[in-house]
């Protein structure tokens, strides 16, 4: 039986690989924007953001805008890089399914 690969837990999470794929197809995405698209509540959206800002996979930036605070995400190079090979483990590892 061929060994399966590991599959990144950081990016393995449901809501986490969701706005990894989200970040992956725009320059940059505000929060209010991810929250809609994901359906998620502010906390578990907020919560899940700073685990990818802390393995370096987004960086954030907040600012004000007609006084308002806007936060901004986008994917980080990392990101790219550790999403590309979660996609390539998951690929791998339907293969070994599919092919038994």
């Amino acid at each position: 039986m061929p060994e399966l690969p590991e599959l990144n837990p950081v990016i393995h999470g449901k809501l986490r690989l969701a706005l990894l794929s989200l970040l992956a197809g725009v320059d940059e995405a505000e929060f209010t924007w991810l929250r809609a698209k994901t359906g998620s509540t502010d906390g578990n959206l907020g919560a899940q953001l700073l685990k990818l800002e802390e393995a370096g996979y987004v960086s954030v930036e907040k600012k004000f805008v007609q006084r308002k605070p806007q936060t901004l995400y986008c994917m980080t190079e990392s990101g790219r890089q550790a999403l590309t090979e979660y996609i390539q483990a998951i690929k791998q590892l339907l293969g070994a399914a599919i092919a038994q």
